[in-house]
């Protein structure tokens, strides 16, 4: 009985230990953004739309995909709600067919196979980075990502373990990195 509870307790630790490492080496917003072929942006949150918008009229890319988004939102709906301009108009689409982060990988490399782009800057929220990244790099091993990781207002990282709230969200992220984990070693990815 001693060495069972001897195992379950260092299995705890070990997981609580992986938990505040994964959350220590959470991503930092960047101070210049990152250029690439095409950008795009994960749902979930309107400052991960604003910062996408922002980046794509600014250059940042040449064609931006809005992924995941809900079949009754329109292009025009998603412009408006993020200030987009004229490269918007002429240069943003609106994917409808991922329900989750993998279902975002799958529908993005779709998109940047159909126009021939060998690099992506990848939206998401900080929290929501690494599980994307590993994600990505999993379904498109020959395409460049780059991180512009944004912070999502109402969640408070730089004191989060006095945020309950805030604790089971990265919690709830920390599961499914490490699900991720497993899903791509199997799928054959990175």
């Amino acid at each position: 009985m001693r060495v069972f509870l001897s195992v379950v307790l260092l299995l705890l630790l070990g997981y609580a230990a992986g938990f505040v490492l994964f959350v220590s080496s959470l991503p930092a917003p960047l101070q210049a953004p990152p250029h690439a072929d095409g950008i795009v942006a994960l749902t979930g949150g309107g400052e991960r739309l604003d910062a996408a918008v922002a980046l794509l009229e600014q250059g940042g890319g040449k064609r931006l995909l809005v992924s995941g988004v809900s079949v009754a939102t329109t292009k025009e709906t998603v412009g408006k709600l993020a200030e987009g301009g004229p490269r918007y108009d002429c240069c943003a689409d609106i994917g409808y067919a991922a329900d989750d982060t993998h279902g975002n990988a799958l529908e993005a490399y779709d998109w940047a196979h159909e126009h021939g782009f060998s690099s992506l800057v990848i939206v998401t929220s900080r929290y929501h980075m690494p599980r994307t990244l590993r994600e990505f790099s999993a379904v498109m091993p020959g395409i460049a990502l780059h991180a512009y990781p944004v912070d999502q207002s109402g969640i408070d990282l730089s004191g989060w373990w006095t945020h309950p709230r805030t604790v089971g969200l990265l919690h709830r992220e920390y599961v499914k990195y490490l699900a991720s984990l497993v899903t791509t070693r199997l799928a054959g990815g990175a």
